[in-house]
């Protein structure tokens, strides 16, 4: 755990602790560690194309640009239009 930060490295342990379905993850580190763990994992994006697919929301490109551009959240460009494609958009 000491490659992750202590927010990802608390939600690991509690998650592995409580043998939770799933975990809501986005940092990459964290993401590997939680894979090494056996953790199933999701981040934003992956709740994003859910939603969408729920019909929860309408398009998920809006509140992407919207991570990106209001709260810094850092997306790579394929990674950008993967979710797009998989979204529908």
């Amino acid at each position: 755990m000491l490659e992750l930060d202590i927010g990802e490295a608390e939600a690991i342990a509690l998650a592995v602790e409580r043998k939770s379905d799933i975990l809501l993850i986005d940092e990459q580190k964290g993401r590997k560690v939680a894979s090494r763990l056996g953790l199933d994992r999701i981040g934003i994006l992956g709740i994003l194309i859910q939603a969408k697919n729920k019909g929860f929301i309408i398009e998920v490109k809006p509140i992407m640009d919207d991570l990106r551009i209001q709260a810094g959240f850092w997306i790579k460009n394929d990674l950008y239009n993967y979710v797009l494609q998989e979204a529908g958009e």
